[in-house]
């Protein structure tokens, strides 16, 4: 038998056992501090039991024959005890309280019953703190079984209610007198009942106390299922003896709802927390649909997706369709836990058309009466139950939440949360989850909605403002990229061109407007156009970029420049910089003239040599005003390389700008290869992916004018001259087999070597030049431009220029160091000649 078990006696009923069997060790009288003596006539002590040698540590060899009042009462009260026991002796029947000195000195107080006998009486003493101790336990214990508010249960050794409180008793129906005697399969299923007699055995046999035992039952009258948790300990007698089981019984049904409501709330508080970290990360809308519906599966439902309006998508005004739900709509973001494609079956009455399943990026509508419109349309949610549920899974799903997406009192669209049968259904509280998760997302889609369209006209702009992407320039071989930021930065101000000037010349422009977003784009365009007029007038490159200095400066000021206001008032907002590389390159010579404002060096590789970073100076940004612009002049052979780039090019956050220099020069490198080979090789070779910047690339290979494609002659100041200049002429065309063009270009040669010899002085230079075009430059040492007038009748000259500007395709003069140059140029044949207009006879008698 194991320690502590319970005697095979005592599974007899006490009701059927012998009258005089001896009661085992731990009854009632091992709680009570009791003992017994009798007295003989005189008042002498003449029995004295073992509990009275414990009661008083007085053994009883020593106590037989004393005055029992002389031997243990304290000496202030012995004359009182023998008035007692006189009164006893008498025949009186006497209890009171008595003290008494123990074996130990200690005083104590004894409750003492005395019963008179024929020759003498009976007594019986009682520790009265023993009976007080009882009297606080018996007082406790009523109040446990009386006013706990949980269940409170005795088993006895036969496993079997001895005693139950009333919360228990209400909880099952009964008085708490009738569950004496029951067992748990009387108030338990049988599964549940079985579990609390294995645990109660347990308990009895091995003392080990069971702590929040789970019990699941019912109640009278409730079918509703309810929770129970159950503490059972072992109680024992005063020796120690095993006497039955304690049992605390506790219902959790409300606790565990309330604790399940607490972890649904911190659920989604955890759910919205991670949706204010997630959610929002990017300006690209369907990056920032996903992450909603990151969010969102599989921790608050099964299956989503999002469903955004293709007018707000492709940036139209026009917002027809948005107001009833009857609009175009793009799903731009499906997720699921269950299944791995978004289905709505064919022939969906919300779907319209519906000839299959809608995936990511189609484009469909909802029928004017479904849910989904009517989300839309109302701008509230919509709750779908039963088969209506299924649009997203099919039968797989049970309910689905479908959520408008609202910004700015502007339906952008819908996100439809639906879960999957087997998990709970959308609560009261789900639904207002639903509704601030969509009403959060919505916020930064309408962000990323109004960027896109920001930075689409921006980018139109922009784009509208570069040159073609295949400009063709005399002598030169070019290739060109330019690429915008990505969809997370706002557009630059990068920008390159290329620009014909007179003969057979090529202004290069590479420069970058500081700043970002649309008005860096405007006055990027801005200077594109200030740039191309001052090419135009053909100044030099470092005159160009002073003019362009001005221009910058008075930007941020319209109608008034900004040097001279107080620095104080300066509104630095509207305060614009730009840098630029502005590159001449003559194809006759060879040479290219670069002046420098705050831009990067050109990068030049020579046949079969290294790349080289240019020296040239760097001069101050565009709009920093107060210095002057250089300018250096630099000889390439033919074959060599030009490279001109911006900043995005060769730097980011993760590298510095030298590394990026470097890694630019050694994708140059290498043998000679297409320019657009070499365009695409250096892009895919650096690291030009992380958006930061706008790129602008413009790469130019020197193919000069060979020999023979250029006639150059000195005249001397003499009337003579403009028949030689006319036979130079005639000569050299016929060489070039131009034959159709002989005749004009005499006629104007004429006109251009007299108006030297009249208003110029010194050696007159003729020089003729063929390429795309051909172009006539006559050379004098006057500073004085020739000036095109309206001749009379009655004049004698003055009409010289206009037979040029009527039979040319275009003419001009420009500034040279030592005088001036005035040209004209006439297109080749199979282009716009000047034969397609009046003949030279037609033009003449028109004089």
């Amino acid at each position: 038998m194991p320690a502590g078990a319970v005697p095979p006696e005592d599974d007899v009923d006490p009701a059927a056992a012998a009258v005089w069997r001896s009661s085992p060790p731990g009854s009632i009288y091992d709680y009570i501090r009791v003992a017994s003596f009798s007295l003989d006539s005189r008042g002498r002590i003449d029995q004295w039991s073992l509990r009275a040698e414990e009661f008083f540590g007085v053994p009883a060899e020593e106590a037989l024959g004393k005055d029992p009042v002389a031997a243990f009462a304290p000496p202030d009260v012995q004359i009182r005890g023998h008035e007692r026991l006189e009164e006893i002796l008498d025949g009186h029947e006497w209890t009171g309280l008595v003290p008494y000195n123990d074996a130990t000195g200690q005083r104590g107080l004894a409750e003492v019953y005395v019963m008179p006998a024929d020759q003498g009486a009976l007594c019986i003493a009682v520790d009265v703190a023993t009976l007080r101790q009882i009297e606080t336990d018996l007082a406790a214990s009523q109040a446990v079984f009386g006013q706990s508010p949980m269940g409170f249960v005795l088993f006895d050794t036969r496993l079997r209610l001895i005693r139950v409180n009333e919360r228990f008793a209400t909880v099952f129906g009964r008085p708490a007198e009738q569950h004496q005697g029951r067992g748990p399969h009387d108030f338990l299923s049988r599964v549940e009942a079985d579990r609390l007699n294995a645990a109660l055995r347990q308990v009895l046999e091995t003392g080990e106390t069971v702590l929040d035992m789970p019990l699941v039952g019912t109640v009278p009258g409730d079918p509703t299922r309810r929770r129970w948790t159950m503490s059972l300990y072992r109680l024992h007698s005063g020796s120690g003896r095993p006497i039955g089981v304690a049992g605390l019984a506790m219902d959790v049904t409300g606790r565990q709802r309330a604790e399940r409501e607490a972890a649904h709330a911190r659920r989604n508080l955890a759910l919205l927390n991670e949706a204010g970290s997630r959610i929002g990360t990017s300006l690209d809308l369907e990056t920032t649909a996903r992450e909603l519906l990151d969010v969102a599966v599989p921790h608050f439902c099964d299956l989503a997706s999002v469903d955004l309006y293709q007018v707000l998508l492709s940036g139209e005004e026009d917002l027809t369709g948005t107001t009833d739900g009857s609009g175009e709509v793009r799903r731009v973001a499906f997720a699921s836990a269950v299944s791995d494609a978004p289905v709505v079956m064919a022939g969906d009455d919300d779907m319209v058309p519906a000839d299959g399943p809608v995936s990511v990026g189609a484009v469909h509508r909802y029928r004017f009466g479904s849910a989904s419109a009517r989300a839309l349309r109302t701008a509230q949610p919509q709750v779908l139950d039963g088969e209506g549920a299924g649009d997203l899974g099919g039968a797989l799903v049970q309910c689905t939440l479908v959520v408008p997406m609202v910004a700015r009192d502007t339906v952008l669209g819908l996100v439809q949360f639906s879960r999957a049968k087997g998990s709970e259904p959308f609560t009261e509280r789900d639904r207002m989850l639903a509704e601030e998760l969509a009403a959060r997302a919505a916020i930064f889609l309408d962000n990323a909605r109004l960027y896109r369209r920001e930075h689409e006209r921006a980018l139109i702009l922009q784009r509208s403002l570069l040159p073609p992407d295949d400009p063709e320039a005399a002598g030169l071989d070019i290739a060109c990229r330019y690429l915008p930021g990505s969809m997370e930065t706002e557009v630059g101000g990068d920008w390159f061109d290329v620009i014909d000037l007179p003969g057979h010349r090529t202004a290069l422009v590479v420069g970058d407007v500081m700043g970002r977003g649309l008005r860096a784009a405007v006055a990027m365009g801005e200077l594109r156009t200030a740039v191309r007029t001052l090419a135009m007038l053909d100044l030099e490159p470092a005159e160009v970029l002073t003019a362009l200095d001005e221009v910058v400066s008075g930007l941020g000021a319209p109608g008034s420049g900004r040097r001279g206001k107080d620095p104080g008032d300066a509104d630095l907002a509207e305060v614009y910089l730009a840098t630029c590389v502005y590159v001449v390159y003559d194809a006759v010579t060879r040479r290219c003239t670069i002046a420098n404002a705050g831009h990067l060096p050109p990068v030049v590789v020579e046949p079969d040599e290294s790349p080289l970073l240019l020296e040239l100076p760097r001069g101050v940004p565009l709009g920093v005003g107060g210095e002057p612009f250089e300018e250096i002049e630099v000889e390439l052979t033919d074959g060599a390389l030009l490279a001109l780039y911006t900043d995005g090019l060769v730097e980011s956050r993760s590298h510095p700008l030298d590394e990026g220099l470097d890694a630019f020069r050694t994708s140059l490198a290498g043998p000679s290869r297409p320019l657009e080979d070499i365009c695409d090789y250096v892009l895919a070779t650096l690291d030009t992916a992380h958006g930061e910047d706008d790129i602008a690339l413009l790469l130019a290979r020197v193919q000069g004018l060979s020999p023979d494609k250029v006639g150059d002659w000195t005249l001397e100041a003499q009337p003579t001259s403009v028949a030689k200049a006319r036979e130079r002429a005639r000569e050299q065309l016929l060489t070039w087999g131009l034959e159709d063009l002989v005749d004009t270009t005499e006629l104007l040669v004429s006109e251009l070597v007299t108006n030297a010899l009249r208003h110029g002085y010194g050696d007159i230079r003729l020089r003729l030049l063929l390429d795309r075009t051909l172009v006539c430059e006559v050379w004098d040492s006057a500073l004085m431009q020739p000036r095109r007038r309206r001749a009379r009748e009655t004049d004698e000259g003055g009409r010289g220029l206009q037979l040029v500007a009527m039979l040319s395709q275009s003419w001009g003069s420009r500034r040279t160091h030592r005088g001036k140059t005035v040209w004209f140029e006439l297109a080749l044949r199979g282009g716009q000649s000047a034969s397609a207009g009046p003949s030279v006879d037609d033009l003449l008698s028109m004089f």
